[in-house]
């Protein structure tokens, strides 16, 4: 029955298909149930970033028609109206027409007319009751007794059912070779996991063949989140929550490896895949993966100019500079009376800089802990140079007064945009370097408590 459907499906989206490519002119057609006069945004994806591509107002009906500008990109594309309401449509050089409702806009969708959106949403559906077959079957393969034939049964409906899913895929590929939807498809297919591999050798697999048959020559692909989620869905497989710091970063650079290695064939599909996992592992602090890609991977776009080198390229020199081990590059900027400091003229047998903003609520919090630190020093070891990314002095100076912060304090106002932000490659705060006597790194802790450790274990508390 399943299959008897499958065709009937694909038989009849094929008549559409052939006749959607007869015409130039494409328009996005919606309406939104109980929306009248309201402001419709539409946004293409690069990554998992949206950009604002045109907008409307919809009538007292809620429809709107939005079109499509000419040398459009096929790729997914958002349909947005307020905050996190929005539904996500693939546009492939055809007329789209959808209704849905406000309130619960993804779930109440209905695609009117669209042969990429209905493969889309069929074979999302597919997707999602198989993978809820198969994570309840993965307890029984896993720890059933193997010679039970319960067992025996279990794992063919397991094997079963991811080939049944890679025969619709290859149907659908068959029948509709330039789909941007079986493209989106296809990239985050997994590989074939036979139920007879253990929990354990089942993982290694998945590690060794997760890129198998990606195409990544697919730039195209780029106007969606695919490579985003296909990098993180591939960094989860080395995750382990009883790893601690360092052991996630080892299996992280694994992973970085096998990623950067695989997608080395596409400059822009590499580029892409280095650029957004350097910004999630920076987010999250795994200051010894970034420093590895630094030292192993570069952006293959920039050149030895230092004055041409792309905005990547740079970050990822500056993480080499700013890694544990390193001098600490200079820091000169004014305090609160214009008289300029220098980083290198601070004396102290350990400096601590911390990068904050008034306006910041985890520095609000952090700050008064420090300085509770910084007062109590019998005799003083730690000097802290206070760099504030504000760009409002008034902002600063009376965050200074109210907290009677009275360290080394400095700032170029000029927020995220500063030299000293640029060279420590500032990006959020609060970010913390202790430094020795030479100015050399010797921690990066992220929170105070992290501080607080560092701080003991170099005797200083």
């Amino acid at each position: 029955m399943y299959f008897r459907f499958t065709r009937v499906f694909i038989v009849v989206l094929l008549g559409v298909w052939t006749s959607s490519f007869a015409q130039q002119n494409y328009t996005i057609e919606g309406r939104i149930f109980n929306l009248p006069g309201h402001k419709i945004f539409l946004s293409s994806y690069f990554g998992e970033k949206t950009v604002l591509v045109d907008s409307t107002v919809s009538n007292e009906e809620g429809r709107f028609t939005i079109q499509m500008k000419p040398g459009a990109l096929s790729g997914v594309y958002r349909i947005l109206w307020g905050k996190d309401k929005f539904v996500d449509l693939v546009w492939n050089k055809e007329n789209i027409a959808f209704t849905t409702y406000p309130e619960f806009p993804a779930d109440s969708l209905k695609i009117q007319t669209s042969v990429e959106n209905k493969i889309y949403r069929y074979y999302i559906q597919v997707d999602r009751l198989n993978q809820q077959k198969l994570d309840l079957l993965l307890p029984v393969i896993d720890y059933y007794p193997r010679e039970n034939l319960f067992y025996s049964r279990a794992a063919e409906e397991f094997n079963t059912i991811q080939q049944n899913q890679a025969k619709l895929l290859d149907s659908l590929s068959l029948l509709y070779p330039t789909s941007f939807a079986v493209r989106l498809f296809k990239t985050q297919e997994t590989p074939f996991l036979s139920a007879a591999l253990s929990k354990e050798a089942r993982l290694n697999y998945l590690k060794l063949h997760f890129f198998d048959h990606v195409d990544f020559q697919d730039t195209l692909l780029l106007n969606s989140n695919v490579w985003a989620n296909k990098a993180i869905a591939y960094l989860s497989l080395y995750g382990n929550s009883n790893f601690d710091q360092k052991q996630l970063e080892a299996e992280f650079i694994k992973a970085v490896t096998l990623m950067l290695s695989a997608a080395a064939v596409n400059a822009d599909v590499y580029k892409f895949i280095l650029d957004y996992i350097v910004g999630g592992f920076d987010k999250y602090h795994f200051d010894g993966v970034i420093t590895y890609i630094a030292d192993n991977f570069q952006d293959p776009f920039s050149c030895e100019d230092q004055a041409r080198k792309t905005a990547l390229q740079k970050k990822l020199d500056n993480f080499k500079k700013i890694s544990i081990g390193k001098n600490s590059p200079e820091i000169e900027a004014p305090d609160p009376k214009g008289k300029i400091v220098k980083l290198s003229g601070i004396l102290s047998e350990y400096t601590l800089v911390i990068f904050y903003s008034s306006g910041c609520g985890h520095c609000v919090q952090m700050m008064p802990k420090v300085k509770e630190y910084y007062d109590k020093q019998k005799p003083k070891r730690v000097e802290i140079m206070a760099v504030s990314i504000d760009t409002s002095k008034t902002e600063w100076t009376n965050f200074l007064k109210e907290e009677k912060l009275n360290w080394i304090n400095v700032s170029e106002l000029k927020g995220f945009n500063s030299k000293a932000a640029d060279d420590y490659n500032i990006f959020a705060t609060p970010t913390m370097f202790l430094l020795d006597s030479t100015k050399k790194i010797i921690a990066k802790p992220i929170s105070y408590r992290e501080l607080e450790q560092v701080l003991r274990e170099n005797k200083l508390l």
